[in-house]
């Protein structure tokens, strides 16, 4: 049998499991080939921890791993053993026995963790279930020193084992029991280094964890040992300042550092953080003072990790006053002249006078005039970073740097409307300059009157004014700004505020032709909205009441505008407006107009025509309802004239009866009618009135015509004419007077038959 774990190297052992599954599978292969009525079946796998789950380090711990399997073959199988410890195979090995078996001896705490076990048979594989294993207790580790007794900063090479623990460790390292460090290593020892900082003697100690297993805690502390720290006062440096008095600036001083040590060391001369001087021994640092160089010394000898110093500190005097450069007038514009002045105060009278300083100016770091004042016109030219130094015995000091802009004036400013100028709203404006050193004061001006100020101190500021409004367009141009930056000219003054004015749109007047309120259906309706007032361009709107949107939109350059409809028809009636509106975005809407259309000229006079056919058509009816009243009546009359006696004609007394029969039917009637019966309406009726006339005959005799009588037949002759005319007259009255003719007629159509001869 093949035992991989015998071979240490994990890609050893890796390669040597892959090589027993591959044997494994083709054997499984062929002995399937060989015989395939072969059956087998693994039961159960069963793990055992002897002698418990929970050991103490160094107890011998047995693993074993049994199967169960049922099978049918006449020859034994080959079972493929595999331990897990934490899902990681630590043990595999091929048996022909259905049980195998582990040993950790002695258990250690790396050794901890959930078991399990599984079998591979073929191509079958079963696992058992996970036991847990809880090994207790460390090794005490053991610590040592290569040497205990050691110099100040020396390090201290420490060795800390657990001989018989397995597994990754963490090894603690502890200096009078505080934790000083801390190391990793695979193996069961490991070897580190401490520095000794503190002087002092030192106790260490060590201590381990198992990586694997952090809740298993950490080990007891390891021997102790003591480590002797001997102190290196012998490289302590020592320091000296010559001259040891008060010294002033020009004075030459010499700092010594000293140190007995011989050598292996490194000697520094310090002030602050600037290291003056460097050497491995003591030396001497020359140098001319200055009072700058005030301040603490400081000589550090350096071995190691270990540092000693000693400290001096020296005071300079100031021989004269760092020199000032001074400006006059603090402001200058462009075009005036200035000046610059150097000075510088004495401190140190007994050494130098006034005269032994000597002055320098400078301009960018280049001189321009070995004086103490320098003056020239203000410009462009004369710009820039300006400096003066002094000198006197050895010690030059410069002053700080004065950076010279000569002040530009302000040039005339430009004022403007910000956005739109409305009649009647308010609206912004700004001014503002193209040249010109800030600050500068802004004033907004009305006429001669200043209304407001403002002074921009940054560039990205704007002088913006308010103006609450104006009442006309004209009042624009009373509008200007002045601007001064205290420079040498007066303010300046822009030119009068020029932006265009939009003046809001008037009430509009809507009115229409033709002229009225009527007009004709089929016709032109012309809408003219027009305003009174307002900015161009304008925009007109006309609406229909019962229209939810406009019907019509023009926008035009004039106060008014025209909108046509086209064919107006009836359901076009009704009332109309107008709405005007300019860029002030301000409609206004007109008073409403009413407009009423009638009928077309063509339904009028079919209208008319209708009306006409219907009088007439009544008065026919009228007519001949009249004359079938007045029949009954007419044969009444003619049957009392027919049986009146004749008269003699002597005295003519049928002619009077008549007469006072005529005369008595007028006088009743109040119209010349014979019982409402005309003879010549008779004869116009046919055979009724043919035989009337026959009768009348018989009892009338023929008499010649009277001259009298024919006056009287061509009076009704004319009058008839005059009531034949009346009849075409449609109307009522004509009516009436048609029927009172007819009966005049009657009655001289009566009386001209009976004049006739039978």
């Amino acid at each position: 049998m093949v035992d991989c774990v015998s071979l240490h190297s994990p890609v050893r052992m890796s390669a040597c499991y892959l090589c027993i599954g591959l044997l494994q599978i083709s054997l499984g292969t062929l002995w399937l080939a060989a015989d395939t009525q072969a059956a087998f079946t693994i039961d159960q796998v069963t793990l055992t921890l002897l002698p418990g789950h929970e050991v103490a380090t160094g107890t011998n711990v047995t693993l074993r791993c049994e199967a169960k399997v049922s099978h049918s073959l006449p020859q034994p199988l080959t079972y493929t053993f595999s331990f897990l410890q934490d899902d990681q195979v630590v043990y595999s090995k091929n048996i022909s026995d259905a049980a195998v078996g582990r040993s950790l001896s002695p258990a250690r705490v790396s050794n901890s963790g959930l078991y399990k076990c599984s079998v591979r048979i073929y191509d079958k594989f079963k696992k058992s279930n996970g036991q847990r294993l809880t090994v207790t207790g460390f090794q005490t580790p053991l610590l040592k020193v290569r040497s205990d007794i050691v110099s100040e900063g020396e390090d201290i090479v420490a060795t800390c084992s657990a001989r018989e623990e397995t597994g990754s460790l963490m090894f603690f390292f502890y200096e009078n029991d505080q934790e000083v460090k801390r190391v990793t290593s695979s193996n069961n020892s490991v070897m580190t280094t401490l520095t000794m900082q503190k002087l002092r003697d030192t106790y260490l100690q060590c201590a381990y964890m198992v990586m694997m297993q952090p809740k298993a805690g950490n080990s007891n502390k390891s021997n102790t040992v003591k480590v002797i720290v001997q102190d290196l006062e012998v490289i302590t440096p020592k320091i000296h300042i010559s001259p040891k008095a008060n010294v002033v600036e020009g004075d030459q001083v010499q700092i010594t550092c000293h140190v007995q040590y011989p050598s292996d060391l490194e000697v520094f001369l310090t002030k602050g953080s600037t290291v003056l001087h460097k050497f491995h021994t003591g030396f001497s640092h020359n140098f001319t003072v200055r009072v700058e160089d005030s301040g603490k010394y400081v000589c550090k000898a350096e071995k190691g990790s270990v540092q000693k110093m000693a400290t001096y500190w020296l005071n300079v005097a100031e021989l004269f006053s760092r020199p000032i450069l001074r400006l006059i007038p603090d402001q200058v514009f462009e075009g005036e002249r200035f000046h610059l002045n150097c000075s510088s105060a004495i401190n140190s009278t007994q050494r130098i006078s006034r005269a032994d300083i000597k002055y320098d100016l400078l301009k960018e770091n280049r001189l321009i005039a070995s004086l103490a004042s320098y003056g020239d016109t203000a410009r462009l030219a004369t710009n820039g970073k300006y400096s003066c130094m002094a000198e006197a015995k050895g010690i030059n000091k410069t002053s700080l740097p004065l950076v010279f802009k000569a002040k530009v004036p302000v040039s005339a400013p430009v004022i403007r409307a910000v956005g739109k100028v409305i009649v009647g709203r308010s609206f912004k404006v700004l001014c503002e300059a193209e040249n010109g050193t800030l600050p500068i004061t802004f004033t907004l001006m009305k006429g001669h009157s200043p209304l407001a100020d403002v002074t921009v101190v940054e560039a990205a500021d704007k002088a913006f004014f308010d103006i609450t409004y104006i009442s006309s367009p004209q009042e624009i141009y009373s509008f200007n700004c002045q601007a001064h930056n205290q420079g040498p000219s007066l303010s300046m003054v822009s030119g009068p505020l020029r932006a265009p004015v939009i003046v809001p749109v008037s009430k509009p007047v809507l009115m229409v032709e033709p002229k009225g309120f009527t007009v004709t259906e089929g016709s032109d309706l012309v809408l003219i909205c027009s305003v009174q007032q307002g900015t161009d361009p304008i925009t007109f709107t006309w609406y229909h009441y019962g229209d939810v949107i406009p019907f019509s939109t023009q926008e035009v350059r004039h106060s008014q505008g025209t909108h046509v409809v086209k064919a107006i028809k009836r359901d076009q009636r009704g009332s109309y407006y107008c709405e005007a509106s300019n860029h002030a975005i301000d409609t206004r809407r007109s008073l409403p107009v009413t407009i009423a259309v009638s009928l077309a000229i063509w339904k009028k006079a079919l209208i008319g025509v209708f009306c006409i056919l219907l009088l007439v058509a009544i008065v026919i009816v009228l007519t001949v309802f009249f004359k079938k009243m007045s029949n009954p009546r007419r044969k009444k009359q003619a049957t009392e004239l027919s049986v009146k006696p004749s008269r003699p004609k002597s005295g003519d007394p049928m002619r009077m009866s008549l007469t006072l029969d005529i005369d008595d039917n007028t006088a009743l009637n109040g119209t010349p009618c014979v019982m409402g019966r005309n003879v010549w309406s008779e004869n116009v009726s046919g055979s009724e009135s043919d035989d009337q006339s026959k009768e009348d005959s018989e009892l009338v005799h023929p008499q010649e015509m009277d001259p009298s009588k024919e006056v009287l037949m061509k009076k009704a002759m004319e009058y008839e004419n005059s009531v034949q005319y009346t009849e075409v007259q449609v109307s009522t009255q004509g009516v009436l007077e048609q029927t009172e003719g007819q009966a005049a007629l009657e009655y001289v159509q009566l009386s001209n038959s009976e004049q006739e001869p039978a």
